[in-house]
């Protein structure tokens, strides 16, 4: 099934990563660099008016530049763990009913940049690898392997039992997030934006870990705190020498 992806610098970083993009859709001129890019990737490309590229794709936010790719590669969490180089701390996400497709590209994102081996969604309740994601992760959807299972609790019993430590963000019961020690194997879970991890998740924590909220304000955006608990990971991993 075809899926598409649209905005410029999206399109660009596909091109750049020579992703497979099976037809490029445009309204109006597109820039040299994109140009060459599609000439030496040898890409299809087809003219249309914008007001395709808005049903194409249900919005107007699309830059003018619309890109046809295969469905989104997934992993199985066996294989995502498999593929982790030997010798490197494991680290993974899991989010549990994230709901907001925006949330997910920025926390694609940010696993991206701080070296996450692999991301688990649960497959019901939760947003799905869509354009939007597509968009806003700027190409970490085609760099960070995503796996959907059907069974979160299952899916950490099933790690806890490869040695991994299971940290929940939770309010509740919680320890400031810089006390804890993160040089082990870890599953870094986040719950939804409305309702944090749901219990039967919670339960399977080892521990949970909160932000300091010094404000009026209770919590912060799924993906802001994602980004800031895992940089505190990566700055505990690779301190400066």
């Amino acid at each position: 099934m075809a899926q598409y992806i649209y905005g410029k610098n999206v399109v660009m970083q596909m091109l750049k990563n020579n992703s497979e993009i099976q037809q490029l859709y445009v309204a109006g001129s597109i820039d040299k660099e994109m140009g060459l890019l599609v000439q030496k990737n040898k890409v299809l490309v087809k003219n249309v008016s914008k007001k395709e590229l808005d049903q194409l794709v249900n919005t107007t936010k699309h830059q003018g530049v619309v890109a046809e790719v295969k469905e989104y590669k997934t992993y199985t969490v066996d294989e995502i763990v498999d593929c982790i180089p030997q010798g490197k701390v494991p680290l993974l996400v899991m989010l549990d009913s994230l709901e907001d497709p925006h949330n997910l590209g920025a926390i694609l994102r940010t696993c991206d940049c701080v070296g996450v081996d692999g991301v688990i969604v649960g497959k019901h309740r939760s947003i799905g690898l869509t354009p939007t994601v597509a968009k806003v992760s700027t190409g970490a959807i085609d760099t960070v392997k995503v796996a959907i299972v059907t069974n979160l609790t299952n899916t950490l019993k099933d790690l806890k039992n490869k040695g991994y430590w299971i940290c929940g963000a939770d309010m509740q019961n919680a320890v400031d997030y810089r006390l804890i020690d993160y040089n082990v194997p870890l599953v870094l879970v986040i719950g939804s934006e409305g309702f944090g991890i749901s219990r039967l998740v919670k339960a399977e924590c080892d521990y949970s870990v909160s932000l300091p909220m010094e404000g009026t304000i209770s919590s912060l955006n799924a993906s802001v705190a994602t980004a800031v608990l895992l940089y505190q990971i990566h700055s505990q991993r690779f301190p400066i020498k």
